[in-house]
């Protein structure tokens, strides 16, 4: 068929797309889901200040590099948040806290992965301040974490 007639044609959607869409259409309409994504953010909040705290007094007061502080507050920051998301954000008592911990810690990797990239971006690319460079990272990832916490690490 020619590439022409190809764009013209239309497709029906899968089923995976369809069943997608409705999913999430079903499940914003669920304040329960809202209600956990407060709670997700307000735990979200605490680990922030503790990650930025702790980044900021690797950098500042005991001088370790940007790169390897990142990491260091990370692993602080991470264990407080899952024990709260665990226990109030949504309430997943029902699996086993070491299954739970790990698909946590591995959604937190892949968050930070990508927190990591902007935060170096940032710094070396941009030459913004380590501190603020690390705030607006975090925020940036915080969406990707969500969605992997609830729909993989907490899911009910």
């Amino acid at each position: 068929m020619p590439e022409e007639l190809m764009s013209t044609v239309d497709l029906p959607q899968t089923a995976v797309e369809l069943s997608l869409r409705l999913r999430v259409r079903h499940g914003m309409r669920r304040p329960h889901n809202w209600v956990q994504l407060v709670r997700f953010v307000a735990v979200g909040a605490t680990g922030y200040v503790v990650n930025l705290a702790v980044f900021a007094a690797c950098v500042h007061l005991i001088g370790i590099d940007y790169r390897v502080s990142a990491v260091v507050a990370f692993i602080v920051s991470v264990t407080n948040n899952f024990w709260w998301n665990r226990h109030w954000t949504f309430g997943a008592k029902q699996d086993h806290p070491i299954f739970q911990a790990v698909r946590f810690f591995t959604v937190s990797l892949v968050a930070f992965g990508f927190t990591y990239v902007v935060l170096v971006a940032l710094v070396s690319g941009v030459g913004m301040s380590k501190v603020v460079a690390q705030a607006i990272a975090i925020m940036a990832g915080t969406p990707l974490s969500f969605l992997g916490q609830k729909l993989w690490s907490f899911r009910a």
